[in-house]
Formats: structure tokens, C-alpha cells, sequence
């Protein structure tokens, strides 16, 4: 293939057709993704920094000075003074940043086995770091709201606890643990606390107090350690951008590397090539909405949520699971299994998930999803239900 070149217009023709075979969040069709269509303003920032690489920093001094900036801002957002962090792929990478520098800190104490504690509902990006860091996992179930049992927590603490996790905005049902609580228990027992709010990082924050009740689910706890916030979610950024933050800065140099070669002495990261331009579409965006257009942004999606949800509630067959916290509604039907309506609907064009704890169709109402959008897949929904 490779001795077969072809002229520009050739190539861009076929791209066009690779293109054509993708889902396009406009469509309003994807149901299915805590990511969306990036916000024009991130794309433009985006491409001025193409070229950039955060990995050699002293090359791109600008840019470096924007992700610091970046990373002081997400601090204020999540009530973090001189956070330290950096912006990084996404929620996968963030979360393994943080589990390699809780393992580290228990290596300098410890020689056991080092055990994690987590909800069943964690991200699968855990499954990956439990099977490359070599951790003993310990699950805690969830409660009757589908939320990580609370009370089971300190029963699982051993001498080889090495850090508890808990999220803010789960991936299957959009919920929010009582991180409150389960940091009151983690700083009376001295364990990193991690808190992945990959989904909830730039949601929560925005909520009305009406909506959010003041939840306490940052590092206002004062046993959160670090933090997993994904920009490329609600913040309307281009993929990839996540974000990690550490309250202690010498947490992040647990992760520090010689790098004797380039314009830095050392590096912090676990990619070392790492372009800049998500770190100048994330820092365009903070700028551009602030804290007032993260408001209107969130409220518009929580806002067509509940429209979605009060429609589902008075239709024939459809069960809810439970209220959403965020902009993410789960259901089943008494009438057809949810594997077959997941099928069905994909024939229509839909694109939805099944989630798995409990076994159940999981919408995603993003920023790219429009009331016309949800007034035809409840249209489709509710011919389905008929035949």
C-alpha cells in the first residue's frame, strides 16, 4: 500500500468516506457518550498549538505557563490552593497517575501487598491499573441508592490499604458517592483518598444548590489526596484532555523521572510526548464561559434531563432506576429484555449503552443532545414498546 501514492484530492476524497461511516455528535443520535462535540472557540485554540509538546517544556515555555494557569484555575474550581497537576489524556491516565503515586507512598512504609478499595462501580480504567500495578482489589457493594456502601468501608481496612476510591458521577448510573463521609473515614485512618469526578469535575461545581444540595466532594474534604477531572466531558473540550490534581505537590514528584536530554531536568508524567494544544483549548474555554457559562451549560443539560426523565416517568413499560443526580437517566422495560431494546433502537439509528449494576439502558444527555432530539427517540421508543 505504501508504494501506491495517491494526489491530495484523491486522499481527502477517501478521508471523506472514512469520515461518512463515523456517528456525528450534531446528529444528536449519540446517546451513549460522556464526551460531545468540542466548542468551536476550543478547536481554533486547538490548532494554533498543534505543534507543541509538553513534554520538552523549556521548547514551549508558553505553552507550559498555560497548562500551569490551567491547572490553577481547575484548583479554584475544585477549592484547591496551589494545586499541583497536569493535563493529561483522559480519566484512564489521571487515575493511573494517582494510584502509582498512592503505591509509591505505601512502598516507603509498607511491604505487604498493597490493596485498594473501591465501589464495584468504578470506571474500568481501575481493572487496568489493579492488574499493571500489581493491587489486591477490595469491593465495596452498593447501597439500596446504587452508591458505594459507606458503612462497609472501614471493615475492608487492613494494615495494606493503600487508597480508597470513590466517584463523583459514576459512569453507569451518573451518581455521586458521599465523599464527605468517606473522607472523614479515610483522613481518621491516614489513606490516600482518590476522588475520580472525571464525569462530575465539571458539572457538580455549576449545579444550582437546588439541583446539587452543596455537595462537599472536592478537596473542601480535607482527606482527598487527588482528583480525576476530564475537560473533554462537560467542559466541551476536544479529546484528549483530562486533568489530574494532587493537593501535595511532593505527591506529584513521587512520579518524577531524569530527563537529562531535554530542556527539563525531569518529568512528572506518565506519557512523555504530550502535545499542548488540550491545554490551550482547555485554558480558551475556562476563559471564554468562566464560572457564569459553566452555569448555563450545565443547567441546559440538567434542564433537558429532567424533561427527558418527567417523559419517561409517564410512559407505558418504562421502569426508572433511580433520579439523576447529573445528566445521565437509566432505565429498563417490563416488556422487552434490555440487550434486545438496545438492539432495536441502534436499527433506528440510536446509539445508547446498557449499563451493567443494575442491568439497565443508560442515556447521556450532553451538551450535543437538543430537546428535537429527545422528543424523536422517545417518538421511536414508544413505537418500539408497541410492537
Amino acid at each position: 500500500m505504501l508504494d501506491n501514492r495517491m494526489t491530495k484530492e484523491d486522499i481527502f476524497e477517501n478521508l471523506k468516506k472514512f469520515q461518512d461511516m463515523d456517528m456525528s455528535y450534531e446528529s444528536g443520535r449519540i446517546l451513549s457518550s460522556m464526551c460531545t462535540k468540542p466548542d468551536p472557540i476550543a478547536m481554533e485554540a486547538y490548532k494554533m498549538f498543534i505543534e507543541t509538546n509538553l513534554g520538552d517544556p523549556g521548547l514551549f515555555p508558553g505553552t507550559a505557563l498555560m497548562e500551569s494557569e490551567v491547572i490553577e484555575m481547575l484548583g479554584q474550581l475544585l477549592h484547591l490552593e496551589n494545586p499541583s497537576g497536569h493535563l493529561v489524556t483522559g480519566g484512564t491516565e489521571a487515575n493511573i497517575m494517582a494510584m502509582t503515586v498512592a503505591k509509591y507512598l505505601f512502598q516507603e512504609k509498607h511491604e505487604g501487598i498493597p490493596e485498594i478499595i473501591l465501589p464495584v462501580s468504578a470506571h474500568f480504567s481501575f481493572k487496568k491499573i489493579i492488574s499493571m500495578l500489581s493491587l489486591k482489589p477490595r469491593y465495596v457493594p452498593l447501597d439500596e441508592n446504587y452508591k458505594m456502601d459507606v458503612s462497609k468501608i472501614e471493615d475492608l481496612i487492613t494494615e495494606n490499604t493503600m487508597a480508597i476510591v470513590a466517584i463523583a458521577g459514576t459512569t453507569e448510573l451518573g451518581l455521586i458517592d458521599d465523599i464527605e463521609k468517606i473522607s472523614e473515614i479515610a483522613y481518621s485512618n491516614n489513606i490516600y483518598l482518590h476522588i475520580d469526578a472525571a464525569f462530575g469535575g465539571f458539572i457538580i461545581p455549576f449545579l444550582e444548590n437546588k439541583n446539587n444540595l452543596n455537595l462537599n466532594f472536592d478537596f473542601e474534604c480535607k482527606g482527598v489526596s487527588s482528583m480525576t477531572i476530564d475537560p473533554h466531558k462537560m467542559g466541551l473540550a476536544p479529546v484528549p484532555a483530562g486533568g489530574i490534581l494532587f493537593r501535595h505537590s511532593e505527591h506529584l514528584d513521587k512520579l518524577a523521572v531524569k530527563t537529562p536530554y531535554l530542556t527539563r531536568n525531569k518529568q512528572t508524567t506518565i506519557v512523555g510526548t504530550r502535545s499542548g494544544a488540550a491545554t490551550a483549548a482547555t485554558w480558551t474555554l475556562l476563559k471564554y464561559y468562566g464560572r457564569e457559562g459553566y452555569q448555563k451549560i450545565v443547567k441546559d443539560a440538567i434542564t433537558l434531563t429532567q424533561y427527558t426523565y418527567d417523559k419517561l416517568k409517564d410512559m407505558d413499560h418504562i421502569n426508572l432506576i433511580c433520579k439523576p443526580e447529573l445528566n445521565l437517566i437509566s432505565f429498563n422495560t417490563d416488556i422487552k429484555s434490555v440487550d434486545v431494546l438496545k438492539q432495536e433502537l441502534y436499527e433506528c439509528g440510536w446509539r445508547v449503552s446498557v449499563a451493567q449494576r443494575p442491568h439497565v439502558v443508560r442515556l447521556v444527555l450532553m451538551p450535543h443532545v437538543k430537546k428535537e432530539h429527545i422528543d424523536m427517540f422517545l417518538k421511536d421508543l414508544k413505537e418500539l414498546l408497541k410492537e
